[in-house]
């Protein structure tokens, strides 16, 4: 009977080997309890090169890379949700969220943009909705926790709005690379890497590799910018440099930017000061909270066992 058993034993292995080295699934990294394997690599890539498709001129290795690096830090960003809200909530923001993102990324409506999705064997529809989902209850968790640090200095908002006029303003269409150097790590090193980066494959790519922004997995996409909407250090900047050139490495912090302007152009604006108030002080929360996100983020990570292939 003992023979029997272990026969068995040995031939239920040995299927499940053949149906392992036949479809060839093998894991590249664990976070705790949860598995990502060579196959979710894949779709991530994919679904990158959709958000990016210039990641298309770059070593498949180095994109296999920042797609684990990204599920990593999808799963804990879910993880770390979960303690305190309900995921399997709705969240009324999805739709408006997904059709920003297919706008930004010329896709005449959701339709084309699903099309894109099933030409690539990619995620479906539903599935990244669950994916915006995810963000948007972490943008919630990070309100939620950190509301009450934000600090606005209303004066001086204001005071830059009393200087505005009904005049031709620019508006700049922008890309951006944020990034913070390591604990001993020389920050003229670093520099010279995204330097190199740039100008071996590109600033979007080098965005999606060394941008901390949650811009990265769009290239740096920010989107049209209004100048009033600026600091004057970062304007000062923009007003130095040229159309499809980027600027020179801004300290914004503890975090340094470079910005590169993709396209300029004029507008005639007709200034409403309690509005533009409005946006400014949205833009400046904005800002503080992508850097409590930043925060929260790195010290919720080292609390899970990360092992990487």
């Amino acid at each position: 009977m003992n023979k029997i058993i272990g026969f068995a034993i040995i031939f239920l292995f040995s299927i499940l080997n053949k149906s392992l080295s036949e479809t060839n699934i093998y894991i590249f990294a664990t976070i705790d309890d949860e598995v990502i394997t060579n196959h979710d690599v894949k779709k991530e890539s994919l679904y990158l090169k959709i958000l990016n498709p210039k990641l298309e001129q770059i070593n498949q290795d180095k994109i296999l890379d920042l797609a684990k690096t990204s599920l990593i830090n999808e799963i804990i960003k879910k993880k770390e949700i979960i303690k305190f809200i309900d995921i399997n909530n709705e969240n009324p923001y999805v739709e408006d969220y997904l059709k920003s993102l297919y706008e930004k990324l010329d896709y005449a409506n959701e339709k084309s943009f699903s099309d894109a999705l099933k030409e690539k064997d990619n995620y479906s529809l539903n599935q990244i909705k669950q994916k915006i989902k995810i963000e948007l209850f972490w943008n919630e968790l990070i309100y939620i926790k950190y509301k009450n640090q934000i600090k606005i200095d209303k004066k001086k908002l204001i005071k830059k709005i009393d200087n505005l006029a009904n005049v031709t303003q620019k508006q700049y269409f922008l890309s951006e690379i944020v990034f913070s150097k390591k604990k001993g790590e020389p920050l003229e090193k670093l520099i010279n890497q995204i330097k190199l980066s740039i100008s071996e494959i590109g600033f979007n790519n080098t965005a999606n590799i060394y941008s901390i922004s949650d811009t990265s997995k769009l290239g740096g996409k920010l989107g049209w910018v209004n100048e009033s909407s600026l600091s004057q250090k970062i304007l000062d900047q923009l007003k130095l440099t040229k159309e499809g050139e980027h600027t020179k490495i801004v300290q914004v912090g503890k975090n340094y930017l470079i910005l590169k302007i993709d396209q300029i152009k004029s507008n005639e604006i007709k200034i409403d000061k309690q509005k533009e108030l409005e946006k400014l002080i949205q833009i400046e929360t904005n800002k503080q909270l992508n850097q409590f996100s930043r925060i929260y983020f790195d010290k919720s990570k080292i609390n899970y066992s990360i092992n990487e292939k």
